[in-house]
């Protein structure tokens, strides 16, 4: 019953604010006139002063008189028949105020709300959480606060935070569940990737021993030994790089997912990719600047340089083929990934610049552009305007 008459009330005071503008709207239209008049009748009463005074001859106080006189003869005949007019718009807007907007409310409440529905604070919630993920985190937090001993919870906690971009706190759930549950192969890389997430996606050396530290529990870890050969590479290293990218590929099966992008690596860093799919993962073999089979056959016969060269020229010639067509998504993110690797970080962003123009940040393929950049440690100030 309180309910109801808070919500009487509220409407009543709504209805006020609402008819104050209105109601007093019609009486300044009232004042507006009657102070006309008043400033006319002033003004006559002026002009015989400054005839008694001889300020001005009879004839021009005349003609003063006649003109005054005219205005003030004008605005009283306008106020009766200007009068009804505003009345019978304010007496519709006035119940259209007073009637129809409280029944509009009240049948959009009762639609789209629950009077009937009791409140559920928090506590109800966290029993029954759903597929709220904002909840099962609380939930998850108060449970650890409780237990902050307990390494399962830390454990299941650490790739949510990782998931739901809460990165620092990913990073201290790993080294929780690390430290209480002991490390583990899953455990060590993800600590390595929420630092490498914290840096900007570069292999820090912190990032690197604690990938080191998962091989010596899982000798062959594709993701720790990727992550350890894209370190090389981002340190300025190719010929390193290469090797330990192309040691990767041959001890990878022939349908692993992780395969084309290693063999990316490989050719970027001067080699020549290993099976017969040097492309991005779902990149079309079509794109340009993707190697064919005759490039591939011919840098193994090339030497380092030229190997080299030969990459630079497909990179340039990409660049090309994507200012005639930019509506190419897998053609930028190889060419942004083409520059990093080459160490041209100004035409990296030129680059990506370019392909956010064509694929704004707003859309999915801009953000994966973004995200892309941030993992190469390539400047994103600007690139969006």
């Amino acid at each position: 019953m309180l309910f109801w008459i808070l919500v009487a009330a509220l409407t009543a005071a709504l209805a006020v604010i609402l008819l104050y503008p209105l109601l007093r709207g019609a009486k300044a239209a009232d004042n507006i006139r009657a102070g006309e008049a008043a400033v006319y009748r002033d003004q006559l009463r002026e002009l015989d002063r400054d005839l008694d005074g001889g300020l001005i001859t009879p004839e021009e106080a005349d003609y003063a008189r006649a003109e005054i006189g005219r205005r003030l003869i004008a605005v009283s005949a306008d106020e009766p028949a200007e009068t009804p007019k505003p009345a019978r718009h304010h007496r519709f807007t006035e119940a259209f105020v007073l009637l129809v907007l409280p029944v509009l409310g009240l049948c959009l409440y009762l639609t789209t709300g629950r009077p009937d529905l009791p409140s559920q604070p928090l506590e109800a919630r966290l029993e029954n959480p759903g597929n709220d993920v904002a909840v099962l985190i609380t939930k998850a937090e108060r449970h650890l606060a409780e237990k902050p001993d307990d390494g399962k919870g830390w454990d299941v906690l650490a790739p949510i935070y990782f998931r739901t971009m809460r990165v620092s706190d990913a990073q201290v759930a790993y080294r929780n569940a690390i430290r209480l549950l002991g490390p583990s192969p899953v455990r060590l890389d993800g600590l390595a990737e929420t630092l490498m997430a914290v840096s900007d996606g570069v292999v820090t050396e912190e990032a690197r021993q604690v990938l080191e530290q998962s091989l010596t529990l899982q000798p062959y870890n594709p993701r720790a030994r990727f992550y350890i050969a894209l370190s090389m590479e981002q340190a300025g290293r190719p010929d390193e790089a290469r090797q330990a990218f192309e040691a990767l590929a041959k001890q990878s099966p022939s349908d692993a997912p992780w395969l084309p992008l290693v063999n990316q690596h490989i050719a970027m860093n001067g080699g020549a990719p290993a099976g017969a799919n040097p492309v991005a993962p779902g990149a079309n073999p079509a794109t340009p600047g993707n190697p064919t089979q005759q490039d591939v056959a011919a840098a193994e016969n090339m030497s380092a340089g030229d190997r080299q060269q030969m990459i630079r020229g497909m990179v340039e010639s990409l660049d090309a083929k994507l200012s005639e067509d930019p509506n190419n998504f897998e053609g930028w993110v190889r060419l942004v990934r083409s520059y990093a690797v080459l160490n041209d970080k100004d035409r990296a962003a030129g680059a990506l610049k370019r392909g956010l123009a064509a694929f704004p940040p707003a859309g999915e393929e801009g953000r994966q552009l973004l995200a892309l950049a941030r993992e190469l440690g390539i400047a994103t100030e600007g690139a969006t305007q």
